[in-house]
């Protein structure tokens, strides 16, 4: 297999939960997986999340596990014959006080709140923005519209605002209820949908440290960016979050497809100057849910998001039901590593103009700077939170970083930062053994033969966190 800096967040489904297909997609490369909270009951991810550790115990690779939470349900409500067929011009009318099925007049609507949210003029666009509706009127309850681009209409399909407004919270009660299941099994991920603010994060935080504190457990949170709204506060959320993902799907939507290439990159480029992974996700491989191999707009696709320094890339519907998840995910890897394969080191303009107020932080690209120039056979980072190998993983090299960490959350954790691979190891008390330790730890898995030179990095003393104060160049023995 060839080695790979880019990750890949694979969604667990009936496709992929037996326990032969779910280790046949961890070989081929998945280094997360997604539970997918919109679907299922809570003792349904429990029993995913218990078997994701035992079937990457298995497969001898420990993988991070991500608890994706539903968010609000902004949908219209079910019709009497599971479907209509809107044409253009007619009249449809959303109404929040239905109860009975809807039919070609009308239907009910999930989201109470959709009346006082629009007013004439608005546009909003259903099921992904295959259907198009224009506001005429609101009328108590009602919202009355006209068709302006048609086609069928099934039960439950999203609904969106062209240009954002929706005012539904990030947070429901459903998702404070599932913050408490994936806590249970201390997910190492939770993925925010729709939030607005920095302040829908920091309110998501509160809630998962005070389930997770019986367990002792802090999960990163991920920032699903999705909604118009969150553009301008891009900044404040990437600061109140661990990284964001970038969720093509609803975004696309609300701001025009048009408008998503520019906005990933700029994304990415921003989640990585500010010392936060990204995802970037949504119909990555969408034709091969029905097809054994990508279309060539695909294969670009994942292409260009490793090209604009993603950490992950992740399939959903591709593993979660689709009828290829293994050769998916196969084909994912293999487009990631060809990739990078073509990728740009610039790693001198980086630090151009680059200022450290931490010994940790310039430790870090310290050992990146040194390696890079001296031609180094792999850059290590004992580490116990994972700060510095996080640190590392922000600027491109073609340098395999291994960070060898005492903690499993911490190499959990590490699973979804780019080009880190995270390794187990009790680290001595003692710095010289520990440095020996590592030696021993590394060749013995052949990444290191003797010979070899490497960076590495620890602190003293060890194992206190933030404390990395020592990079030495080695000389394997």
């Amino acid at each position: 297999m060839a080695r790979r800096a880019t990750k890949i967040v694979a969604t667990l489904g009936p496709a992929s939960s037996d326990p032969d297909t779910l280790e046949r997609i961890l070989r081929a490369g998945v280094n997360v997986v997604r539970l997918n909270f919109s679907h299922g009951t809570a003792q349904d991810h429990i029993d995913r999340a218990a078997l994701v550790r035992e079937v990457s115990q298995r497969a001898g690779r420990e993988v991070a596990i991500m608890a994706d939470l539903q968010g609000p349900k902004i949908r219209v409500g079910k019709f009497a014959d599971g479907k209509v067929m809107l044409e253009p011009g007619t009249k449809f009318v959303l109404d929040a006080s239905r109860t009975e099925p809807g039919d070609l007049a009308g239907v009910g609507l999930d989201y109470k709140e959709l009346p006082r949210d629009v007013k004439p003029g608005d546009v909003l666009l259903l099921n992904d923005g295959l259907i198009v509706l224009t506001v005429d009127r609101v009328k108590g309850d009602q919202v009355h519209t006209t068709v302006k681009l048609g086609g069928i209409l099934s039960n439950n399909k999203g609904i969106n605002k062209q240009g954002g407004g929706l005012t539904a919270p990030a947070l429901t009660a459903k998702d404070m209820e599932d913050i408490r299941t994936a806590m249970s099994f201390q997910a190492d991920y939770v993925a925010v949908s729709f939030p607005k603010t920095a302040t829908d994060m920091e309110m998501a935080r509160q809630l998962c440290n005070v389930a997770a504190a019986e367990f002792r457990h802090k999960p990163a949170l991920i920032a699903k960016i999705e909604r118009a709204e969150a553009i301008p506060n891009l900044e404040s959320i990437l600061k109140a979050s661990d990284g964001i993902m970038v969720a093509r799907g609803d975004l696309a939507v609300e701001v025009g497809n048009a408008a998503v290439p520019a906005l990933q990159k700029r994304m990415i480029r921003l989640a990585r100057e500010h010392d936060k992974v990204v995802i970037t996700a949504t119909q990555m491989m969408e034709s091969m849910i029905t097809a054994p191999v990508p279309t060539r707009a695909e294969v670009s696709d994942v292409a260009n998001a490793v090209l604009d320094g993603t950490d992950a890339v992740m399939l959903s519907a591709e593993t979660a039901s689709g009828k290829y998840p293994v050769e998916t995910v196969e084909q994912m890897a293999a487009i990631c590593a060809e990739a990078e394969m073509a990728e740009d080191v610039k790693l001198d303009a980086d630090f151009t103009g680059m200022s450290f107020s931490r010994i940790d932080h310039s430790i870090a690209m310290g050992a990146l700077f040194t390696a890079y120039h001296l031609g180094c056979k792999a850059i290590v980072a004992l580490t116990d939170s994972g700060s510095t190998a996080l640190w590392m993983s922000r600027h491109r090299i073609h340098i395999p970083i291994y960070a060898l960490t005492p903690k499993l959350v911490t190499q959990r954790k590490m699973a979804l930062y780019r080009n880190v691979r995270p390794l187990l190891m009790d680290q001595s008390a003692e710095r010289d053994m520990a440095l020996a330790d590592a030696e021993a730890h590394l060749k013995k898995r052949g990444i290191m033969a003797s010979g070899d030179i490497y960076a590495i990095t620890c602190g003293e003393p060890m194992g206190a966190p933030g404390g990395t104060n020592m990079l030495k160049i080695v000389r394997a023995e």
